[in-house]
């Protein structure tokens, strides 16, 4: 299992915590958080699949992903209610999982031959979909279009230091890793500074 790979499975792995956090938060029953944990992990992926042309789809066949986000349903549902401050700990989770998933889009994309702009394109879907289909389904406003959030942006920016640095320094891993560490802290500092784009 490669770097890739781990940063892959770790990005399913929390934001199906962050699907079955959202669903509990809701109220919802385990149908419910499963249906959300799954949404929440494959949907920005599949998207990117079916736009750039990948048959079959990722999760298809991969047992590992599927048992993956069948454990967070379970943990979640064991935790004891009292202990967990849901909004911010879904924060938490879907910040990271944005950085993870960023990264990994990005780099299925130029693994498929799509250009630099374009495989920036394809990480920020990857990593906004997923959560972007899951608050639609909760009947919630989506995180990628409230005012005030640097959700798809924080994306753009690692995105933009991920080519960057794989460009002129021709370190593979130091990519990957950066534009992890870079989504997440500007996605939690913009949060905490309340730094938004300006209005139309």
């Amino acid at each position: 299992m490669n770097l890739l790979d781990v940063i892959t499975y770790s990005g399913v792995f929390v934001f199906a915590l962050t699907g079955a956090l959202k669903a509990r938060a809701h109220r919802m029953d385990i149908f419910g958080a499963a249906v959300l944990a799954f949404v929440t992990a494959y949907g920005g992926g599949t998207v990117r699949d079916l736009v750039i042309g990948i048959r079959p789809v990722n999760w298809i066949n991969d047992y590992l992903a599927l048992s993956l986000v069948v454990g967070a349903v379970i943990f979640v549902s064991i935790l004891n209610r009292k202990i967990i401050k849901f909004a911010r700990t879904i924060f938490i989770t879907d910040a990271i999982g944005l950085g993870l998933f960023t990264t990994t889009g990005i780099e299925i994309s130029l693994l498929h031959n799509v250009n630099d702009t374009y495989a920036i394109v394809m990480g920020m879907i990857t990593g906004t979909f997923g959560g972007l289909l899951a608050d639609i389904i909760s009947n919630t406003v989506p995180d990628l279009l409230k005012r005030g959030e640097l959700y798809a942006t924080a994306s753009l920016i690692g995105g933009i230091f991920y080519i960057l640095i794989q460009n002129f320094t021709l370190s593979h891993n130091l990519a990957l890793i950066s534009c992890v560490v870079i989504v997440v802290v500007v996605r939690i500092v913009s949060k905490i500074k309340r730094l938004m784009l300006p209005e139309i």
